[in-house]
């Protein structure tokens, strides 16, 4: 069993109890959506910092380069430079936009991946909300951002906008098709849409390896899917520099860019998350059978390392491939999916069903 010392359930039900014992019920309730609130939004912002970074760092080396080393200790410091510079820059309005949605559409975008993140399980007793369709909560939410993009794209009044936002759009529904039913292999074999129950599930070993090949399969084409759905490299057509200038936020300028420039780093650790959650055990500990040596010195190691390690291992990965392929055109884009990954997914799918119906897996 893993060791309770590294379990985070009896820390909140002790701030809990306390604020219930020292104020109203509807008061403590509010003030632990205001505790909570405030660690998602430093959360948000450190970590978007970081990735930041971690970005410039990893292509660097792909690049045989330093990367950042000027402001601060190994350049740590240089995103911080880059927001304070963002945060000083001209709010430049345009002429003709729609002013309302043009101002709105940034902080749609923001709030999809901020309400994506509240269901995940950070590590063992450490989630804002377990839903029992976690997952497709996830997926629901998630969704919301393309919303966000195509309203800045039509209200900005401008080709490049405009264009970056239909191919965004396109890319985004087509794509989210082969990310459902990548997820939706795992929720066979478990049974649940539960984020809780899938993690307890993989207590004997993750299902990347108790799924056999189908399920190695399904996390390719996740991998690959949702890649393409956060308008990644080689997948990033809807912010071309060389057809559209920046795509759907070309208009956009200082804190309403970053907002742009942030939610789509904070998408990527949301995907990663996700895999790192369903195909690697989320903050489960590496088990293998009857090891017991073996899984006793795994269980010593806290859950919340588990689950960033899996989840930066995964997020690495994605970043190895915008610094690696050249970007698809749009119409190779779609091919790839409706042609491709779709088809296959599909057929999988009906593998990993029979699979489960036959109890052939671990």
């Amino acid at each position: 069993m893993i060791l309770e010392i590294y379990s985070f359930s009896s820390l909140t039900e002790a701030i809990d109890t306390a604020l219930n014992n020292s104020m109203a019920p509807w008061l403590a309730t509010l003030t632990e959506l205001v505790i909570i609130g405030i660690v998602f939004l430093s959360f948000y912002a450190l970590l978007g910092l970081f990735l930041v970074y971690l970005e410039r760092k990893v292509c660097a080396v792909m690049q045989n380069r330093i990367g950042p080393n000027r402001v601060g200790k190994w350049g740590l410091l240089q995103t911080i430079a880059d927001l304070i510079k963002l945060l000083m820059k001209e709010l430049i309005p345009i002429k003709n936009a729609d002013q309302f949605l043009f101002n709105l559409a940034p902080y749609i975008v923001i709030a999809a991946s901020f309400m994506a993140m509240a269901a995940l399980p950070f590590a063992k007793g450490l989630q804002a909300i377990d839903l029992n369709v976690g997952l497709f909560y996830i997926m629901a939410v998630s969704s919301l951002g393309v919303v966000g993009i195509l309203i800045a794209g039509w209200s900005s009044n401008s080709k490049y906008s405009l264009v970056g936002a239909m191919r965004s759009g396109a890319q985004i529904i087509s794509y989210e098709l082969s990310v459902g039913l990548s997820l939706l292999s795992i929720v066979i074999f478990t049974g649940s849409l539960q984020l809780s129950d899938i993690v307890a599930s993989q207590a004997d070993g993750w299902w990347i390896f108790k799924g056999h090949i189908p399920a190695f399969f399904a996390f390719v084409i996740y991998l690959v899917a949702g890649t393409a759905e956060i308008n990644r490299g080689p997948f990033d057509l809807a912010e071309a520099e060389s057809e559209l200038t920046a795509g759907f936020h070309t208009e956009y300028s200082g804190i309403k860019f970053a907002f742009f420039f942030l939610a789509e780093y904070i998408n990527m650790f949301i995907v990663a998350a996700v895999a790192a959650t369903v195909f690697f055990g989320g903050w489960m500990p590496l088990h293998i059978g009857n090891w017991q040596g073996f899984n006793a010195v795994m269980d010593y190691i806290p859950s919340i390392i588990w689950f960033f390690g899996k989840t930066f291992f995964i997020i690495y990965l994605i970043m190895w491939f915008k610094w690696t392929f050249p970007r698809l055109r749009i119409d190779q884009l779609l091919t790839l999916e409706w042609k491709y990954l779709l088809p296959l997914n599909l057929i999988n799918t009906v593998i990993i069903a029979f699979i489960v119906l036959m109890g052939w897996y671990f």
